[in-house]
């Protein structure tokens, strides 16, 4: 009874966080970590957090819907960016920040020491999303952001591992480490694909012989990212890679509409549910991060108590010194990595001017979040012969520091810096908007011609089809002619046009909706006809807004 009107009092904690984070203009994370943490202050007890748990409940959802989300396009285009900030950097953090604490705090093992620094190397996908929704970051930035977060994580896991085992036997080989890596890497990302892409299949075959259950669809969607992680977990790969893997490869299957199509229903009800299973899961992460933090920062007498440095303040010394290590070394990486993508498309014309501030800002924006706190915690109490693992506490106490700080200045820090900043300039997608809605509409004359002719044959009255289908057709040849104009003028008017029917629209559904309300009120209609007019008027409004 206790685990259920706590996890109540979590679910409530989510959902005062939003209505708050607005009305203190405060960013959401920090608004559900000190929601946490008043309401340890007030029931006494907290939520222990089990990191095996927690990387089994909410990541693999949460990174199984990045990845099916994510554009691929941008995934793709900007790989070699992505992938040298999710390795490339990681390593070069784990080494300089790992050398650092070991020269700074003389009580923390070289072994251990790297440890701390491979978990505090990967940037949380869910708070660096967070931050973006109050920081105008750029669309292509951002997509950058998210894909190097999606990645790694695996990459700072797989590093603290080797660091523990090192620190554990005092042993450490380096064929031993590019092989654990590459098995875990490799077989992670096979396993999501295999496993996403042979339950779509099966899915897709019964659907077709047997009718399609929308629920069922919705919970398989939902099971995929556990089937995923646990099947690579078993396998000793990483599942964190097999979640993200299953949700690329469950955007691919969305696309294939011979064998992957849903009915439209389906579809919008699953993102439905997706969308608040992601509302709760990132609230609830924060909130649980939150609660762990008094105890934590309750044992910073503890955590000093024996050390060459006994004083409190010192800890917050070794916290600012690492958040500033951290941004120094991904402002370095992250300057050396643009200045060299540019050098190799030099012969692509001129390059985009990219300053010092754009850069800072990149730099900023890889804040650390929850994954750091679960993997941190997962470093073993004691060593391989029994003895106590050396400066276990002060690396736990400095991890949840450093996340409390690395978002409150991200928080502070990128609202200014991107404040009239110079920014490359962006393709725009309006063009292929416009030839994707000429396609379709060319599809949908063909296809209504084409069912009306077959629907009219042998019947009585064959001028009741062909009209329907001219009014149906007279709608979609309206869409084209709007879309096909040459010259700017043209197209600016049409845009306007349509931006004027949109706001027309939406009066429309409005009064549509009160008149309806209304007239359930006044019982001129019963409830059930009223409901099936309203969810009418909803779906078109859903199209609109």
């Amino acid at each position: 009874m206790h685990l259920i009107e706590t996890t109540l009092l979590l679910l409530l904690a989510v959902v005062v966080s939003g209505p708050l984070a607005r009305i203190t203009r405060i960013a959401l994370p920090l608004v559900q970590i000190g929601l946490g943490a008043a309401v340890v202050l007030v029931i006494g007890t907290t939520v222990e957090l089990e990191p095996d748990v927690f990387f089994l409940l909410f990541l693999p959802p949460l990174l199984f819907l990045d990845g099916w989300r994510i554009p691929k396009e941008d995934l793709f285009r900007d790989r070699a960016v992505i992938l040298e900030l999710a390795l490339g950097l990681v390593i070069f953090t784990v080494v300089g920040l790992g050398f650092l604490l070991w020269w700074m705090i003389p009580e923390m093992p070289l072994a251990v020491a790297f440890a701390l620094a491979a978990i505090l190397s990967p940037t949380d996908p869910i708070a660096v999303q967070a931050i973006a929704s109050r920081a105008p970051i750029p669309k292509r930035l951002m997509h950058i952001l998210e894909g190097e977060s999606l990645l790694n994580d695996a990459t700072g896991l797989v590093c603290m591992r080797l660091a523990i085992a090192a620190a554990s036997t005092g042993v450490f080989v380096l064929t031993e480490a590019v092989a654990t890596f590459a098995w875990l890497a490799v077989i992670g990302v096979s396993t999501g694909v295999v496993v996403a892409w042979a339950i779509n299949r099966a899915k897709a075959f019964i659907s077709r012989r047997f009718g399609e259950d929308v629920g069922s669809q919705i919970l398989i969607s939902l099971l995929i990212p556990f089937a995923a992680y646990l099947a690579a977990e078993q396998l000793h790969a990483s599942g964190i890679l097999a979640a993200v893997a299953a949700g690329i490869t469950m955007s691919f299957t969305e696309r294939d509409g011979a064998r992957g199509q849903s009915l439209a229903t389906t579809r919008i009800r699953r993102a439905v549910v997706w969308d608040a299973v992601q509302f709760v899961a990132n609230g609830l992460i924060f909130v649980i991060l939150g609660q762990q933090m008094p105890s934590i920062m309750s044992r910073a007498a503890e955590v000093v108590a024996g050390t060459s440095r006994p004083e409190v303040w010192w800890l917050a010394v070794y916290v600012f010194a690492i958040v500033a290590a951290l941004a120094i070394l991904r402002f370095v990486w992250v300057w050396t990595s643009l200045r060299l993508t540019l050098f190799r498309r030099r012969h692509r014309g001129p390059p985009p001017k990219v300053g010092l501030r754009l850069t800072a800002v990149m730099s900023l924006a890889g804040v650390r979040g929850a994954i750091t706190l679960a993997g941190i915690l997962t470093v073993p109490f004691t060593l391989a012969d029994g003895t106590p693992m050396p400066a276990r506490t002060m690396a736990i106490f400095l991890a949840a520091s450093v996340i409390i700080v690395s978002l409150v200045l991200a928080t502070v820090a990128l609202p200014t810096l991107l404040k009239n900043i110079e920014l490359p300039p962006e393709p725009t997608h309006e063009r292929e908007e416009d030839l994707g809605r000429i396609h379709a509409a060319t599809a949908a004359l063909r296809a209504i011609e084409d069912k009306a002719h077959v629907m009219s044959e042998g019947k009585p009255n064959p001028d009741l089809y062909s009209d329907a289908a001219s009014r149906l057709m007279a709608l979609y040849r309206q869409r084209i002619e709007s879309r096909s104009h040459s010259e700017a003028s043209d197209v600016e008017a049409a845009r306007l046009s349509d931006a004027v029917e949109h706001q027309l629209r939406l009066a429309g559904l409005t009064a549509e909706r009160d008149e309806l309300r209304r007239l359930a009120r006044s019982r001129q209609i019963d409830e059930e006809t009223a409901r099936k007019l309203l969810r009418e008027v909803d779906l078109q409004e859903l199209r609109y807004s």
